[in-house]
């Protein structure tokens, strides 16, 4: 309402304002109004203001379609249809699931999938994406492919940090919420008297052999990249506002992103697991050239997620101080990792990386961490009140670098699939075997090549 003092022009404009903010906020926000009585007739009570005031003020017909749109309403012209003592009617249409995301984060479903580590040796583990449903029995098949055991003489134990251990059966659901703070699940050894042994560290690597080198690069690097894209394509734009503004228990509402992140830090840890238990130097050398090659793919498939975890799974210090293995290393591929190399280089705000981001066309998958990066810097670089008044300028510097996801996934990966003769390799990426601890990766390091 106004008191006449203004042009009519004025009026309309504010009133236009008003609603696209409205309009906005809704859009954004219609997980939450969804089942908030107060909210619907919040809502309400616009749209029916909304609609006496388009008879005098015509320009606000389109305004106020595009807020019909959102709410998934039809038109009405008499203001009793949405009067506050009718019934309440239905506001919202069907959303998919992306959109719906936040209603679920309370409690883990069945069809949910989460990683989880099944641990071979102290150090070493066998990285699982799976079900919550999932049985012990598919896990222990799946760890017992991975490191090539006979799955009859395993298995699966969850033993606690106070060193409690406990068998899991065929059909025990082997993933719960507790699990991952409360106690690790291993594989042990089932010997001739029934009783569980665990793997020494010196077992484990006699059970290895280098299959990856049998691979194709190509193959390899999109069968990472579609796995990538799967977990980021599933990362929900506002993940990103609950990690950085809800630190501190905020997990159930970034699930989706962190699995990306933890992918991430898989992806450098297998590839140093990978050179590092290979004890022959020839072989080595192969492994360390087919790295380059896959980080080289990544790239080419504007995948730069596992791009950077690759260079610096080669750039870990107990991967880089093998002067023997680097030595021999083709001057081609050498030159190669170098301009790799160059556009994860940190200086300038990542400019190189940046630059070379932009030029790529959609779709695409960014290196996560320095996008949190970004949003976190302009989080603790400005404050969110001044003077008791919202500082809408950090919330839409924000916003933009947010936004930046929809333009990422503008559109869906190609069909490409990975060649029919590799028809291991899908299990082989999903469940990467590494060693997530520095210090025997080094020990690993100085046992290959010891320091002169």
């Amino acid at each position: 309402n106004h008191q006449g003092k203004e042009d009519d022009s004025d009026v309309s404009c504010r009133k236009r304002k008003v609603l696209h903010l409205v309009s906005q906020w809704t859009s954004l926000y219609k997980d939450w109004l969804h089942e908030d009585e107060h909210l619907k007739q919040f809502l309400k009570t616009i749209y029916r203001n909304v609609l006496d005031d388009v008879y005098e003020y015509p320009v606000l017909e389109k305004d106020l379609k595009e807020f019909q749109k959102i709410l998934g309403m039809h038109r009405r012209h008499t203001v009793d249809e949405y009067s506050p003592h009718r019934k309440n009617k239905t506001f919202f249409h069907q959303f998919s699931v992306k959109e719906n995301w936040l209603q679920q984060r309370g409690t883990m479903n069945e069809t949910e999938e989460i990683f989880c580590r099944v641990y071979i040796t102290e150090h070493s583990y066998v990285s699982v994406k799976a079900q919550v449903s999932t049985s012990a029995q598919e896990i222990l098949k799946i760890v017992a492919e991975k490191i090539q055991y006979p799955e009859e003489e395993l298995a699966l134990v969850t033993v606690s940090f106070s060193g409690e251990k406990h068998e899991l059966q065929p059909n025990d659901l082997a993933i719960s919420k507790s699990l991952e703070s409360s106690s690790r699940m291993f594989v042990y050894r089932k010997d001739l008297t029934d009783s569980l042994n665990p793997f020494s560290e010196n077992e484990e690597l006699q059970q290895r052999s280098v299959r990856i080198l049998g691979i194709n690069t190509w193959d390899l690097a999109l069968e990472l990249t579609n796995f990538d894209w799967s977990l980021f394509n599933a990362i929900h734009e506002q993940e990103l506002i609950y990690f950085t503004f809800s630190r501190q228990g905020s997990a159930e509402n970034t699930e989706n992103l962190s699995l990306l992140l933890q992918r991430c830090n898989e992806v450098q840890l297998w590839v140093a697991t990978e050179i590092l238990l290979c004890s022959q130097l020839c072989k080595r050398v192969q492994l360390v050239k087919k790295f380059i090659k896959i980080a080289a793919h990544c790239k080419a498939q504007r995948n730069l997620n596992s791009f950077f975890a690759i260079v610096m799974g080669l750039n870990t210090a107990s991967v880089s101080r093998l002067s023997q293995t680097w030595e021999k290393i083709p001057g081609k591929f050498k030159k190669l990792f170098t301009e790799l190399e160059s556009l994860t280089d940190p200086s300038l705000n990542h400019k190189a990386y940046r630059d070379a981001f932009k030029k790529m066309k959609s779709p695409k998958i960014p290196f996560m961490p320095l996008l949190l990066k970004d949003v976190t810097f302009i989080h603790e670089g400005n404050k969110t009140f001044l003077d008791n008044l919202v500082n809408f300028e950090k919330l839409h510097m924000i916003a933009d670098t947010v936004r930046s996801l929809r333009h990422c996934r503008n559109n869906q990966f190609g069909s490409e699939v990975p060649s029919k003769e590799h028809h291991e390799l899908k299990p082989y990426v999903h469940h990467l075997h590494v060693i997530d601890n520095q210090q025997a990766l080094f020990e690993l390091s100085h046992r290959i090549e010891p320091r002169v």
